[in-house]
């Protein structure tokens, strides 16, 4: 039987932090599941009360979190799985690079983006 062979060393940051986003990011979107299909239908969602709800500091809070938590576990997922799939060297770093920039770059636009909607911009 095959080796089993990660990049990733258990009990490293970046394997922690790996396992908490996914917890938060199950949790977050049950939340979003349940509020956004089962107590208001889909067919009521308005722009109008997407503004409201993102006025709401609590929701505010909570939605950036989930893009944060979400933008780090796809790109740490990603990278994780070309490091697995050997990559190295220039390619290595050169590809953590464009990711933290993608990712970075992700981040602010949804940011810019839920302030927007919640009116504090």
């Amino acid at each position: 039987m095959a080796e089993r062979y990660s990049s990733f060393r258990s009990g490293s940051l970046a394997w922690l932090l790996q396992r908490v986003t996914a917890a938060f990011l199950v949790a977050v979107l049950a939340f979003h599941f349940f509020l956004l299909h089962f107590v208001h239908h889909p067919s009521e969602i308005t722009f109008a009360g997407t503004r409201a709800r993102m006025s709401q500091w609590g929701y505010l809070a909570t939605m950036l979190l989930f893009l944060v938590a979400a933008t780090f576990h796809g790109v740490n997922g990603v990278y994780g799985a070309l490091l697995n799939q050997g990559l190295s060297g220039t390619a290595k770093r050169v590809v953590l690079a464009v990711l933290v920039l993608a990712g970075g770059a992700l981040i602010a636009q949804g940011i810019y983006v839920a302030v927007v909607m919640a009116g504090v911009a």
